[in-house]
């Protein structure tokens, strides 16, 4: 099983503001639908509640810490060992939130960013500190929308 974070972040890994993400480019939506297609998705309560419904074509797995949470279209779990472990061997995708991130950190073996030049002074949400140095650190693709740079980089392990 390998376990992968996909996000899109800022100069200063900012992720969201108010349960939402800060940037929404149609080139990013697309690269994060197709990384993640077939592949089951784990995400925190607040991540899916923030979705329209769940996300087709991927097995949803939502973890919140209320047991008795129900999340139409998605399995709930409590931990982030029983997300993987229900996941089985399957490679998974984290998509966040803010915390869900950083307790899956330890068990990332690739980051999917999409890296913004640009900032969100009053962003809620961040994705974890990392050493860039514990990754091999591959370009994918670089748009330049409105004049707002981004790259889709791939860290590995």
């Amino acid at each position: 099983m390998a376990v992968s974070m996909i996000a899109a972040v800022g100069k200063n890994l900012e992720l969201g503001k108010n349960n939402d993400l800060i940037w929404h480019f149609k080139e990013d939506m697309k690269f994060f639908k197709e990384t993640t297609m077939g592949h089951p998705v784990i995400m925190g309560r607040k991540t899916f509640e923030s979705l329209p419904k769940a996300l087709p074509g991927r097995r949803n797995i939502v973890i919140s810490s209320n047991p008795d949470y129900k999340a139409e279209g998605a399995e709930t779990v409590t931990s982030v060992k029983d997300a993987l472990k229900i996941a089985e061997a399957e490679d998974v995708f984290i998509i966040g939130g803010g915390r869900i991130y950083k307790e899956f950190l330890p068990y990332a073996d690739n980051l999917y960013l999409t890296e913004i030049n640009a900032e969100c002074k009053d962003a809620d949400t961040y994705f974890p500190e990392f050493n860039k140095s514990d990754y091999i650190k591959e370009i994918v693709n670089f748009y330049d929308v409105n004049g707002t740079e981004f790259y889709h980089v791939i860290y590995k392990k």
